[in-house]
């Protein structure tokens, strides 16, 4: 079970620097709200694939279990609960606010990695999923 990719953790590293530049360059309503998040569920998906080698589906759903989890803490201001409001890190790694647009951001990531998975898997190995 426990496992290195290099192929995933590449695109982790990947996905995590275009996250790190969204955050600190793009001010609009659209890249840096919901691209962000579609982006991190992918982000956190090859992250935990990169030392976990379980089928394709279990992680994904794992990772939307995770995110949706993460948004309905904000939706309970956990932040603040744990008096982490003056900390930058906790306020942008947590966030402190609960959007529903999110939660169809991160079904947004899920899917395109389901997609993603299917269309390589089948291509590398001929199997379907």
């Amino acid at each position: 079970m426990l496992t290195f990719n290099k192929k995933y953790f590449g695109l982790a590293v990947l996905i995590f620097t275009i996250e790190v530049l969204i955050a600190l360059f793009v001010r609009d309503t659209f890249v840096r709200p919901y691209l962000g998040d579609v982006l991190v569920v992918i982000l956190i998906y090859c992250f935990a694939r990169s030392f976990l080698n379980v089928p394709v589906l279990t992680m994904a759903v794992a990772v939307l279990a995770f995110a949706f989890t993460v948004e309905f803490l904000q939706y309970l201001n956990i932040v603040e609960k744990l008096g982490l409001q003056g900390s930058a890190i906790a306020r942008t790694v947590i966030g402190t606010s609960f959007a529903w647009k999110d939660l169809l951001a991160y079904v947004a990531g899920f899917v395109l990695v389901l997609v993603v998975e299917k269309y390589a898997l089948r291509r590398n190995t001929g199997v379907t999923y």
